[in-house]
């Protein structure tokens, strides 16, 4: 998926921005915190063969701006970068379909269990949410939503299912320390799980992408032989 010097790229900087949360904030923090994002992007568009994949690419555009919106001005602007990244998981589930059927227990039981902890996470911050508490409700609907595609869809593999698991992780952090209690070094645990599940999420659907035209290259030139 990215070049040897693309994966050192993102890495160096995911880490530099982690590391810089553990200091004061500074001006333009928010430069060095979408540039991962931008790596991941610009490594993934060259490999854009289905329509399914540019959607995907959309939703990491619109994470990327909702990294700009909280970075920026994370308080004043929380509500746009929620609504940023609520797109994105839009577009994330969107690029998921289809649906892989029929539902085996074992997804069942998965589903039962992403649908409890979205139930105990609600309970626990929605008394610290306020006039919030209709959007943040919606948030966390889609973002278990699409933690449920990586493991329902089609395309599913391990790293989508990583990553599906490492946003809710991530998010999850998030809402604990803003709305119910402030978290030591929240911030350096927020972007390491929200990056690494970037990355998982674009390697897994990549991957999957490229076992697919593998698969169907090999059919036609079976095909091909055969006539």
């Amino acid at each position: 998926m990215m070049t040897r010097a693309q994966g050192i790229a993102f890495l160096l900087f995911a880490a530099i921005y982690c590391l810089a949360t553990l200091l004061e904030p500074f001006a333009f923090s928010w430069v060095l915190k979408v540039i991962p994002l931008f790596i991941l992007i610009l490594s993934s568009v060259k490999l854009i063969r289905a329509s399914y994949e540019k959607i995907f690419i959309a939703g990491l555009v619109f994470s990327t701006l909702g990294d700009y919106l909280l970075g920026y001005n994370g308080n004043a602007w929380f509500v746009f970068g929620l609504g940023a990244f609520l797109i994105a998981h839009l577009f994330y589930m969107v690029s998921f379909k289809p649906i892989q059927m029929p539902m085996t227990l074992q997804k069942w039981l998965f589903i039962l269990l992403y649908s409890i902890y979205g139930l105990a996470m609600m309970t626990l911050i929605t008394p610290g949410l306020g006039e919030l508490f209709v959007l943040v409700l919606i948030y966390m609907t889609v973002l278990l939503f699409m933690a449920m595609a990586t493991l329902l869809s089609d395309k599913s593999n391990k790293w989508l299912m990583i990553g599906g698991l490492s946003f809710v992780m991530s998010d999850s952090l998030i809402g604990i320390n803003k709305f119910y209690q402030t978290i030591v070094y929240a911030d350096f645990m927020i972007m390491t799980s929200y990056n690494f599940a970037q990355y998982a999420l674009v390697r897994g659907l990549f991957d999957t992408a490229k076992a697919k035209r593998q698969i169907n290259s090999s059919r036609l030139l079976t095909l091909s032989a055969d006539n």
